[in-house]
């Protein structure tokens, strides 16, 4: 078994699971919740009040992050919005930290983002204003993406973007790892947009609940609502197939991504029929023995035509089938809108401008 089962922790941090061993961990896990959330009003604190310093570097800087841990659909969205500004005339670099990365190589965010945007260049580095100097020193006439970046409140940004997961969207109000909340919900004041992700997975009522909460924490931000649909297949070898080439037949999957439960229930809103899927840690590496538990585990499901997995495993993995089943990746496409509305009629997102130069933000 994986060291850390997110399904299983989520179900731990909501109260879903009754288990003696959960009733035990919650409290524990509440007491861990205080210093944590300590931290995080503190490190706030000081970047609201200029005691910590804000650098603005000399282009505009696009900022795509989350509330929550993981799994909210930020690479789709990170490679949209790329798309969009290098159909728009503009030169984008993307910057990333790196999380999970071993030395020099890419991590799997990193990969995926190489597949869906081959020509853009990619700099991943702990130190997001170094690696924007670098950037621009390198191209400076470029559009700074930064992917995962809400929390990283060191470099100035120009639009600031929040994806909430609609199946988890302020990570059951508790910070880890007594929830899955990185900062508290009032944290969205920042944001200058909001986008609810798999918003096509709850209902209409469900989506005006969470818009109007959304309003009363960050009035001045944009709506947006999105659904990400798999539209493509792909294969460790580069091969392509649509999504019909299944034509809706049982399949199984797996991953090892932050919300596996949104990840499942995309693939079934597509259409497929999940016959089951194997939940991993996030980051995972998929070394001997994950192949060889994933071939033991498909082995029980005989009628599958199919394994699947998100790009972001696709990457980490050199095999076109296993146990004699096909192994595809389900790429999302792009991001569909569902609707976009504002938050507060009288404010707008800052606008994409070029910024005079350096200093304290």
């Amino acid at each position: 078994m994986p060291l850390f089962d997110p399904r299983k922790f989520r179900e731990i941090v909501s109260g879903r699971r009754l288990t003696l061993g959960a009733a035990f961990f919650r409290p524990l896990a509440a007491l861990a919740e205080w210093p944590v959330g300590w931290a995080v009003a503190w490190r706030n604190w000081r970047y609201n009040t200029g005691r910590a310093s804000i650098t603005k570097v000399a282009a505009p800087v696009v900022s795509v992050g989350n509330l929550t841990l993981g799994g909210t659909g930020k690479t789709p969205l990170v490679a949209r919005v790329a798309s969009e500004l290098l159909r728009a005339g503009r030169g984008v670099t993307l910057l990333s930290r790196g999380y999970g990365s071993a030395g020099a190589s890419e991590n799997d965010e990193a990969k995926e983002l190489a597949l869906r945007l081959p020509d853009v260049p990619h700099l991943q580095n702990p130190d997001r204003i170094a690696s924007a100097r670098q950037a621009l020193a390198q191209r400076p006439g470029d559009v700074l993406v930064l992917d995962d970046a809400f929390q990283h409140r060191r470099i100035a940004r120009d639009l600031d973007i929040v994806l909430l997961d609609a199946l988890e969207p302020f990570g059951f109000d508790r910070l880890f790892p007594r929830g899955t909340l990185r900062e508290p919900p009032a944290s969205l004041a920042r944001a200058h947009a909001v986008i609810l992700s798999r918003a096509d997975l709850i209902s209409a009522e469900e989506r005006t609940q969470l818009r109007e909460r959304v309003r009363q924490l960050a009035p001045q931000a944009l709506w947006a609502e999105v659904r990400f649909q798999p539209q493509q297949l792909r294969n460790a070898a580069g091969e392509l197939r649509t999504l019909a080439t299944l034509e809706g037949g049982p399949v199984v999957a797996f991953c090892g991504i932050g919300n596996p439960t949104g990840f499942e229930q995309t693939l079934s809103r597509a259409g497929l029929r999940v016959l089951g899927l194997m939940a991993f840690q996030d980051h995972q590496a998929y070394a001997h023995e994950e192949l060889k538990r994933l071939a033991a585990w498909v082995e029980r499901h005989p009628s599958a035509m199919a394994v699947l997995c998100t790009l972001k495993d696709l990457v980490k993995l050199e095999v076109v089938e296993i146990n004699g089943r096909p192994l595809w990746g389900a790429g999302s496409g792009r991001a569909v809108s569902d609707g976009r509305k504002r938050a507060a009629e009288s404010a707008a997102p800052a606008p994409l401008s070029p910024p005079r130069g350096e200093g304290r933000g």
